[in-house]
């Protein structure tokens, strides 16, 4: 009886009531933090180092000494560098830069375009393929053809490198369960880390340039094409293998004539993803020396040139709407074709719509790479990239001048009523205070796991001497999520209540997910200027589609009968929103909370670049100050913790809500 009795308190102890905890926790935080405040803070200045950073730096140095003596740089790491840079040389050769005994490359602008062009239509149609060569030829009206060219070719070495890696083992772990169960839990944090910081330790080890953003680029965009190829063969029919299997089929016949052909369609989605994921990071890559677009937008953003940035950036929109529209073109394409008269008239008259536009792909690529005028793009065509900037320029001023009450009024808003007040509780109380009230809420909200994974980042990032640093980027992150959510919360039902404003604001979610992080900051850097708002309204615009699509699938899923008795029981709008769809979507809402944090956290490090400061002003320092190349590879491993301390914190809480909820 005695045992009975005491495991009644100790499930209670287990379970703590995150409804009157968390209250608790915070009351206690703020008064202990009114009367110690600025006791402890571990605050630095933009140039001060610590002695683990002084470590990295000595490390830096003895690595740079190294380089061409230690066998695993001499036979290992030298050797994939001088490939990758070999590799990505020869695709600028072909595409972008001049050969070694030519002074333009071996396929110019009108052989690029046409090649372009017929292979959007063959994965696409004829109006994929008139956008691709519009897309194309505009990269030359905007003065940026070699530059997004480059980029064009860092992404296209990347992606190749990640197809022939990625694929084998998404189809390896689609296949065997126990390859999938070791792989999974490694992409989940390859997928958590922004990118941003996979930078600095590969410019440690393979130097700035082609080769470090190639391989950073490949880090990050690997994870889609496992997971989804993965998906697509397990998904693949049972009773249609087990078919195959009993009419006596080899395995090797079963993944080569059953899963791979009905799985074609979900692995093209893959590739797509992938894609995407390469030229975001190929952008962001021009950090440590990337050739391409990316370096014209770097310049203009430090400069605070908002038209240079727009036109640049708007050339990264459109490589990315060429890029998406194929592909994703292409997977609706991957099904079973038709077997009926006009299936197959559609099927010859594509096929020779494919020979005809080959044979004038190969005479224009005969012109370019013979003569001048059809090799670079011609100067004399319209300078649409000058009108561009001026016009953008103009506007920039306009606002200014006109709008800035509005814009302050507005900044002032976000600065002084949320994050000016969230900053100070987080950076300028003691470091073991504000560490131990954030781990008493990781227990209240997750529990004893989120708790400890929780306490150990928050110990490694006092341990790497950015603890101020990250706490001002864990308010900016935090600030950016609330009115991420706010949008989530009240887009995403009604876009589930409302079935038309679902079909107008869907696509234009779809189309803001396959922008390039970058590309947000540059009209809210003309809006704003250079501040920490402009990196929070990028982050919340870059992160609220995957927010509302979530909340808007998630209330969607409430039972249409639980939803139809409370209509009936009498209940108005408002109370079935509140009452009924939004508790029943609970573990949803958690789970669009959670992808919020990690796309708000991988912006806010960004806006590094326009006046955000802390953490993404330490990696951008880090790599401009080779004395300080230290400081900003401990604010990259901070950046890690962070994004892993929000990660599982927001995973326990949403698998806690669901468990409560069931």
């Amino acid at each position: 009886m005695a045992a009975a009795g005491m495991s009644v308190p100790r499930r209670r102890l287990a379970r703590l009531d995150p409804r009157w905890g968390v209250p608790v926790v915070l009351a206690v935080w703020l008064l202990l933090w009114v009367a110690l405040r600025g006791h402890a803070t571990l605050a630095l200045d933009n140039a001060e180092l610590t002695s683990v950073h002084l470590r990295l730096n000595r490390l830096n140095d003895a690595i740079g000494a190294s380089r061409n003596s230690n066998p695993v740089f001499v036979y290992f790491l030298n050797d994939i560098r001088s490939a990758i840079d070999a590799f990505v040389t020869f695709i600028q050769h072909l595409i972008s830069q001049p050969s070694a005994d030519r002074p333009v490359p071996q396929i110019g602008w009108l052989g690029v375009v046409a090649i372009a062009t017929t292979l959007a239509y063959g994965f696409g149609n004829w109006r994929v393929a008139l956008l691709t060569a519009a897309g194309f030829v505009l990269f030359g009206l905007q003065g940026l053809w070699q530059e997004s060219m480059d980029t064009l070719a860092l992404t296209l070495a990347t992606v190749l490198l990640t197809v022939l890696f990625g694929l084998p083992l998404g189809i390896w772990a689609g296949v065997n369960r126990r390859v999938d169960a070791v792989v999974t839990p490694v992409l989940d944090f390859m997928q958590t880390m922004p990118s941003y910081v996979y930078l600095a330790p590969l410019a440690l080890f393979f130097l700035i340039g082609p080769a470090s953003a190639v391989i950073a680029t490949f880090i990050y965009a690997i994870p889609p094409i496992i997971r989804i190829t993965a998906h697509g063969i397990r998904d693949v029919d049972s009773s249609t293998v087990e078919a195959a299997r009993a009419m006596g089929s080899t395995r090797w016949q079963i993944l080569t004539r059953v899963q791979l052909p009905m799985a074609k369609r979900t692995i093209v989605v893959g590739l797509n993803q992938t894609i995407m994921a390469a030229l975001s990071m190929v952008t962001i890559a021009a950090l440590i020396a990337a050739p391409g677009v990316g370096q014209t937008i770097i310049r203009a953003l430090t400069t605070l040139k908002v038209g240079v940035a727009f036109n640049a950036g708007l050339a990264i929109v459109v490589m990315a709407i060429v890029l998406d529209r194929t592909t994703t073109a292409a997977s609706q394409r991957a099904r079973p074709h038709r077997t009926d008269r006009a299936g197959g008239r559609i099927w010859f008259d594509r096929r020779l719509a494919v020979l005809a536009l080959t044979a004038v792909t190969i005479v224009c690529v005969y012109l370019s790479h013979t003569y001048v005028w059809a090799a670079s793009f011609p100067g004399t065509a319209p300078n649409l990239g000058g009108t561009i900037i001026s016009a953008v320029d103009s506007a920039t001023n306009w606002v200014q001048l006109h709008l800035a009450g509005v814009t302050g009024a507005f900044k002032d808003i976000i600065s002084y009523g949320l994050l000016n007040p969230l900053q100070a509780v987080l950076a300028e109380g003691p470091w073991y205070l504000t560490g131990s009230a954030v781990v008493l809420l990781a227990l209240l909200l997750g529990g004893r796991v989120a708790a400890v994974v929780t306490a150990g980042c928050l110990g490694l990032i006092v341990a790497l001497g950015v603890w101020y640093d990250a706490m001002f980027t864990l308010a900016a992150t935090l600030v950016a999520t609330v009115i991420v959510m706010l949008l989530g919360v009240v887009v995403g039902v009604w876009m589930a209540r409302n079935a038309a404003a679902d079909r107008v604001i869907r696509p234009v979610l779809d189309a803001g997910q396959t922008m390039p992080a970058f590309v947000y900051l540059v009209p809210f850097l003309g809006l704003f200027g250079a501040s920490r708002l402009t990196a929070i309204t990028a982050a919340v615009v870059y992160a609220a589609p995957a927010a509302i699509k979530l909340v808007a699938d998630a209330v969607r899923g409430v039972p249409h009968s639980t939803v139809e008795a409370a209509t009936a029981s009498g209940s108005t709008t408002w109370q079935i929103i509140t009452k009924v769809q939004l508790p029943m979507a609970r573990r949803g809402l958690a789970l669009a909370a959670n992808q919020g944090i990690i796309y708000v956290l991988s912006m806010v490090v960004v806006g590094g670049l326009v006046g955000a400061g802390a953490l993404g002003y330490d990696v951008v320092a880090g790599f401009a100050q080779i004395s300080l190349f230290g400081k900003g590879l401990a604010a990259g491993a901070a950046i890690v913790l962070l994004g892993v301390l929000l990660d599982r914190t927001a995973r326990a809480a949403a698998n806690r809500t669901g468990r409560a909820h069931h």
